[in-house]
């Protein structure tokens, strides 16, 4: 079985190779659903229907995953140097365990890392300045209202480059040395921690860097090559720029997740009881990391002060029209809204948002069922650029909302999942 296994793998590999020759596509639903159905039909037994199709779908969906890795012989590619020999990572919770971890997987020979909790199990210096002493280059990953301080102290314990992860930047405008590179990289999560520190955080996230005039070139690029090791992309931005874009894409949206879940909250346990996925995904931010969040709405609160009031000008037009029951106002209101949302999902997933197809599959509340869409579409070579999970009930299950670029992917997807016996509308 085993070999006939692998001459049928060499069989798929050549088949692969001529359909990208040819540009035919990778995958032809309908006539393995076909072939599918004429080996049900000629099973005598004892293996159930359902049995034949696990088997060969699982046998495609391998083949398939094959055909996309490298073969045994191929030489692997050497891995790139190091952005830099010693690393210091000051301030060792979510971000900063993370940044150590993604440096010991970028090939970073030496990292050190110090915190001011004694009990930050992570943490191997017993002292800042012994953590930074030789360090090539430093990263501050302390709360922002401890920052400035911090910095301060990393650059008089070391003569390298010093940079920091904060996520408001106008402050350590005020440090002037031209090893210091400000930075924050959009990446972390609403609970933070070194337990749930991954060496892949920042895979793929935009780092902005915030060089000030006294910043010197070499040290703005040693950073940005260490962002770029760590699989981060590297993004120069004025301090002001970035405290007052972040006002609104960032600290505005945490501050409304806080406000509309205090007065859901304030509704009584009805409202609480009887909330819908609507309400979940809207506050998913709501209540995150008290201390780290105080620290942002205290050092940004005038642009997050003016962003609310631009705010609560355009509430007095809504509740206006409300109370008017204005209906071309709120026609122009949504589609204003959904054209601005369409630019931003082209932003992110680097597509037209009229090529993002979204699909609605219903789910069971079982185990395996996510691992099974997921290989199902990542075994055809479908990429999918984002999910939403909406549970509805345990009797019920959920629904899952899958987001495809491309018509003719999407389409492909609905066959695939159909073919597994999943609703795909």
């Amino acid at each position: 079985m085993l070999a006939a296994l692998n001459r049928r793998l060499e069989l798929v590999r050549h088949v692969q190779s001529h359909k990208q020759e040819t540009g035919q596509p990778a995958i032809d639903a309908q006539r393995e659903a076909d072939l599918l159905k004429e080996l049900q039909a000629s099973n005598r037994g004892p293996l159930s229907e359902r049995a034949v199709q696990a088997v060969f779908t699982a046998v495609l969906d391998v083949m398939k995953r094959e055909t996309q890795t490298p073969r045994r012989d191929e030489a692997p590619s050497a891995p790139a140097p190091a952005a830099v020999e010693r690393l210091a990572v000051v301030g060792t919770g979510l971000v900063g365990a993370s940044v150590a971890l993604a440096a010991k997987r970028s090939g970073v020979p030496s990292v050190r890392s110090w915190d001011a909790d004694p009990a930050n199990a992570i943490a191997d210096a017993a002292s800042l300045q012994a953590a930074v002493a030789d360090a090539e280059l430093v990263v501050v990953a302390v709360p922002v209202s401890a920052l400035v301080s911090t910095v301060r102290d990393a650059l008089a314990a070391t003569s390298g480059v010093v940079t920091d992860v904060g996520s408001t930047k106008r402050a350590v405008a005020a440090v002037d040395d031209p090893r210091f590179v400000p930075g924050h990289p959009l990446a972390g999560g609403s609970t933070g921690g070194p337990a749930r520190a991954a060496a892949d955080l920042f895979d793929g996230a935009t780092w902005f860097l915030t060089p000030l005039p006294s910043t010197a070139d070499t040290s703005l690029q040693l950073v940005e090559r260490f962002v770029t090791s760590l699989g981060g992309h590297p993004v120069r931005l004025a301090a002001d720029e970035h405290d007052r874009l972040l006002a609104f894409t960032s600290h505005l949206p945490h501050a409304l997740a806080n406000l509309l879940m205090r007065a859901v909250g304030g509704a009584g346990e009805n409202a609480l009881g009887y909330a819908g996925a609507s309400l979940r995904e809207m506050t998913r931010v709501a209540g995150a990391n008290a201390n780290v969040w105080a620290d942002i709405f205290v050092e940004n609160g005038d642009l997050i002060a003016d962003a609310l009031a631009a705010h609560g000008s355009e509430l007095e037009e809504v509740e206006r029209a409300l109370r008017a029951r204005d209906r071309d106002f709120f026609e122009r209101w949504i589609a204003e809204a959904a054209a601005a949302r369409d630019r931003m999902l082209g932003y992110a997933y680097r597509t037209e948002a009229k090529m993002l197809n979204r699909i609605r599959v219903r789910i069971p509340d079982t185990p395996g069922v996510l691992a099974r869409i997921t290989q199902t579409l990542g075994a055809a070579g479908i990429n999918i650029e984002d999910f939403e999970l909406r549970h509805v009930s345990p009797e019920y299950g959920g629904v899952l909302v899958i987001l495809i670029a491309g018509a003719d992917n999407a389409e492909l997807a609905r066959n695939l999942l159909r073919r597994e016996g999943y609703s795909a509308a």
